[in-house]
C-alpha cells in the first residue's frame, strides 16, 4: 500500500481495514483499531478470524471471494468489536492493491441507515422506470436491486401459468442453478412459491431455520445465510418473486422490510407495465401487417362496419343476397346479411334466425367449416328446396326468397377457418360455376382478412384501454376530512387516449392531488400515461412538495430521453394550513369553488409542457377553508374546434355557480355533461376535491 494510501484512510470517519491476497490485516486505521481493539494486534491477523465469530466466517469467506475477484460489494455484517461481542455494521468491500481487499465499516445510526436506502431506492426506481424488457427489468433486480439490499445472491421468477414459475434472471448462486430452476412449481417446496401464495414478504434468518423450513433447498452458498422471498404483485394479480440471498444472519428490522417491500413493488408495477406494452405491441405488429395485405375490401377497422362492408361487396352484381356467419365455439352465427332489394333483406334474416343450418348437413356452411373447401350448387331445384325444409313454413319462406344457386367459401386465414361466407343467386340472376368459384374464393380470402383485421384492431384497442384503466384508479381513496369526486369519459374515437389522475393520502392530513394528459393516442400514450401516473406517484413518496415533483418529472424527462409531451396540474392540500399550494406544467388552470359560491380560476404564469425542456415553474398558494372545492380536468372539458379556450373556461365557470353542489359526484357529473364538447372530440377526466 501506498504512503498516499495509507493517508487517505488514515483521515477516514470510518474504521478500514487492508488485507492481502491470503486474506491477512496489513493495514488498520486509528478508527478500525479502536473499534475493534487493538490487543492482540490487529495488523498480521487473519481478517476472518479476527473480525468474525464462526457462524459468520462463511460470510466472510463469501464476500471476500467476491471482492478478490474483481466486484465490490456493501451491505451489514456482524464483526467482532473491541469488547468482543458482535455488532451489526454496515460495511463496504472493494478491491485493492496487490490483489488484497479493502474493508471499510461503520457503526451507523438510523439516519444514515435511511439515507442511504432513499438514495437506493431512488436509483433503483430511475433504472426501471427506463426499463423498456423484462430482461432489462431483470437486469436492475438482479444487480442493482440485489445490491441496494445488501444481497449477493439475487434472483427473479415470473408467473407462467397457474402451476409454473419461470427464472428469468439470476446473479450468484451455486453452479448450474439457472438450469436447475428454469421453471418450477408455484404451489409448494419454495420459499418464491409460499410468498406468493401467502402474498407477503417471507425472511428466514439462518441455514438452521432455513433447513428446518426446506429441508430440500439447495443452499444459495457455503456458509451462513439468511433470505428473503419477495412477491411481485399488481392489485390481485400474481406476476413473478424475487429471491435475496444475504451472507450470515441477517435480520430485518420493520425499516428495511419496507425498504424492501418498496423495491419489489416499483419492480413488479414495472413488470406490469412491460407486460402490457408488448402484448399490445405484438398486436399492433399484426394489425400493421395485415392492414398491408389487406386491400379493397375494408376501408374501417369498426368491426360490424367491416362485416357489412364485406357482405355488401358483391351484390347485387355477383349474387342477389350474402349472409356471412362467423364460429363461436363449433356454431355458426349469422354476423351480417345484404340483398340486393332492402325490403327483402328482413326475410333472409328471418329464415337464417328460425331456420339455422344443422351441424352435421352436408352441403352446407358446417361442412365448409369442417373442411376449409368451398360448396357449389350451380342449380338448386324445387326437390332441393323440398328436401331442405324443416317444416311447410319454411318452405313457404324459402320459395319465396327462390334461391336458384349457391356458391359457399370459408373465410380463412392461412389454416385459420374463420366462418362462412354464403353468396345466393335468385331467378334471373347467374348460375354459379367453378370460374366463380374461383372469384368467390379469392374474394373470401380477402373479407377474410379484412375481419381478421377488424378483430385484431379490437384486440389492441382492448389492450390499450385495459392498460389505460389498469393504470387509472378503480375507486378514490377515502379520506378523513375530504370528499373526492372523478368523472372519466373516453371519447368517441376508437383507441384510447392519454388522461390520468390520481389522489394520494399523505398521512399527515393533507392530500396530494394531479391531473394530466399524454399528447397522442393508442397503445404508445396509454404507455407513457402508466409511466407518468406511476412516476409521479414514486414522487410523492419521496417529496409532496410541489416543485420537488416538478422538478423530478423534468428530470425523468431528461434523463429517459421520453419523446412524448405531457400537460399536468399538481396540488397539495393542507387542512393544518389552510392553503391549497398548485404548480402546473402547460395545463389547462384549475378552479378553487368557494364555500360562499365564488369560482376562482387558478392562473398560472406561462409554463412549459413536460417534455419541452422544463423551466421555472411557480407556486400558487391559496386559502383552502372548509367547504372549499379544487377542481382539475384535462382540456377536453373546455376545448372545442374552432372556439378559444377562454370561451370554454368562461362556460365551465358559469354553470360552476349555477349547479347545486350537493352531492359532491353528482355535481362533478352534472358539470361535466353540461359543459363537455357534445363531439366528444377527446377525452374528459375531471377531479374534485372539498374539505369537510
Amino acid at each position: 500500500m501506498t504512503d498516499d494510501s495509507a493517508a487517505f484512510l488514515a483521515d477516514l470517519m470510518v474504521a478500514a481495514v487492508v488485507a492481502d491476497a491470503d486474506g491477512v490485516v496489513r493495514y488498520a486505521n486509528a478508527e478500525a483499531r479502536r473499534l475493534f481493539g487493538d490487543d492482540p494486534r490487529l495488523v498480521g491477523e487473519p481478517l476472518r478470524d479476527r473480525l468474525f465469530s464462526g457462524p459468520d466466517r462463511g460470510a466472510a469467506d463469501e464476500v471476500a471471494a467476491r471482492v478478490l475477484a474483481g466486484h465490490r460489494w456493501s451491505g451489514e455484517l456482524s464483526l467482532v468489536c473491541s469488547d468482543g461481542h458482535a455488532r451489526e455494521l454496515v460495511t463496504s468491500w472493494s478491491p485493492g492493491g496487490d490483489r488484497g481487499l479493502v474493508l471499510l465499516a461503520e457503526d451507523t445510526r438510523h439516519a444514515r441507515i435511511l439515507t442511504r436506502r432513499l438514495d437506493r431506492l431512488t436509483r433503483v426506481s430511475t433504472d426501471l422506470l427506463a426499463a423498456q424488457t423484462v430482461g432489462d427489468v431483470a437486469t436492475v433486480v438482479t444487480e442493482q436491486m440485489t445490491d441496494a439490499a445488501g444481497a449477493t445472491v439475487g434472483s427473479i421468477s415470473l408467473v407462467v401459468d397457474d402451476d409454473t414459475l419461470a427464472l428469468v434472471g439470476i446473479r450468484g448462486g451455486q453452479p448450474g442453478v439457472a438450469s436447475r430452476w428454469a421453471t418450477y412449481s408455484r404451489h409448494h417446496g419454495t420459499p418464491a412459491a409460499d410468498a406468493l401464495r401467502a402474498r407477503r414478504p417471507l425472511v428466514l434468518v439462518g441455514r438452521d431455520e432455513i433447513a428446518a423450513r426446506y429441508p430440500d433447498l439447495e443452499r444459495a452458498a457455503e456458509g451462513e445465510r439468511s433470505l428473503a422471498a419477495l412477491p411481485l404483485a399488481v392489485g390481485d394479480r400474481p406476476l413473478g418473486v424475487v429471491g435475496l440471498s444475504f451472507p450470515g444472519r441477517r435480520r430485518f428490522d420493520a425499516p428495511e422490510l419496507l425498504f424492501l417491500t418498496l423495491l419489489a413493488d416499483m419492480a413488479a408495477h414495472a413488470i406490469d407495465r412491460i407486460q402490457a406494452q408488448e402484448a399490445a405491441a405484438d398486436r399492433e405488429s399484426k394489425l400493421t401487417f395485415l392492414a398491408e395485405v389487406s386491400v379493397g375490401l375494408s376501408g374501417q377497422l369498426d368491426y360490424e362496419t367491416t362485416l357489412a362492408a364485406v357482405a355488401e361487396a358483391a351484390v347485387p352484381w355477383f349474387a342477389d343476397w350474402c349472409a356471412i356467419a362467423l364460429a363461436d365455439d363449433d356454431r355458426l352465427r349469422t354476423i351480417a346479411v345484404a340483398h340486393s332489394d332492402p325490403a327483402v333483406a328482413p326475410l333472409v334474416e328471418e329464415v337464417q334466425h328460425r331456420y339455422p343450418p344443422a351441424p352435421d348437413a352436408m352441403a352446407g356452411p358446417y361442412e365448409v367449416l369442417r373442411t376449409g373447401e368451398s360448396v357449389l350448387i350451380p342449380e338448386i331445384t324445387d326437390d332441393m328446396l323440398a328436401f331442405r325444409a324443416y317444416d311447410d313454413e319454411h318452405l313457404r319462406l324459402l320459395t319465396e326468397l327462390a334461391p336458384r344457386s349457391m356458391l359457399i367459401c370459408p373465410l380463412a386465414v392461412g389454416e385459420h377457418v374463420l366462418g362462412a361466407i354464403m353468396w345466393v343467386a335468385g331467378e334471373g340472376s347467374r348460375r354459379f360455376d367453378d370460374d366463380d368459384r374461383s372469384f368467390g374464393e379469392d374474394l373470401a380470402r380477402r373479407a377474410a382478412v379484412a375481419i381478421d383485421n377488424a378483430q385484431l384492431h379490437s384486440e389492441v384497442r382492448d389492450v390499450a384501454l385495459q392498460l389505460q384503466h389498469a393504470v387509472l384508479p378503480d375507486r378514490l381513496p377515502e379520506l378523513a376530512g375530504w370528499e373526492t369526486a372523478v368523472v372519466y369519459q373516453p371519447s368517441g374515437r376508437t383507441d384510447a387516449g392519454g388522461d390520468f389522475y390520481d389522489v394520494v393520502d399523505l398521512r399527515d392530513g393533507r392530500v396530494a392531488l394531479f391531473v394530466g394528459d399524454v399528447m397522442g393516442r393508442g397503445v404508445n400514450a396509454a404507455s407513457v400515461m402508466a409511466q407518468m401516473r406511476s412516476a409521479i406517484r414514486t414522487l410523492i413518496a419521496l417529496d409532496p412538495d410541489p416543485t420537488a415533483v416538478l422538478s423530478g418529472l423534468d428530470l425523468v424527462f431528461e434523463r429517459l430521453g421520453l419523446e412524448h409531451l405531457v400537460t399536468t396540474v399538481y396540488a397539495v392540500a393542507d387542512p393544518g394550513a389552510g392553503t391549497l399550494a398548485v404548480v402546473s406544467a402547460g395545463h389547462p388552470a384549475p378552479l378553487v369553488l368557494r364555500a360562499d359560491g365564488a369560482v376562482e380560476v387558478v392562473e398560472h404564469e406561462q409554463t412549459l409542457l413536460l417534455g419541452a425542456g422544463g423551466g421555472t415553474r411557480s407556486v400558487t398558494v391559496l386559502p383552502f377553508g372548509p367547504g372549499d372545492i379544487a377542481l382539475m380536468f384535462t382540456d377536453g372539458l373546455v376545448e372545442r374546434r374552432g372556439e378559444d379556450v377562454d370561451t370554454g373556461t368562461g362556460r365551465l365557470v358559469a354553470a360552476s355557480e349555477r349547479l347545486e353542489r350537493e352531492p359532491l359526484p353528482r355535481f362533478v357529473a352534472a358539470l361535466v355533461d353540461e359543459v363537455r364538447d357534445p363531439t366528444r372530440d377527446d377525452d374528459v377526466a375531471a377531479l374534485a376535491l372539498r374539505r369537510r
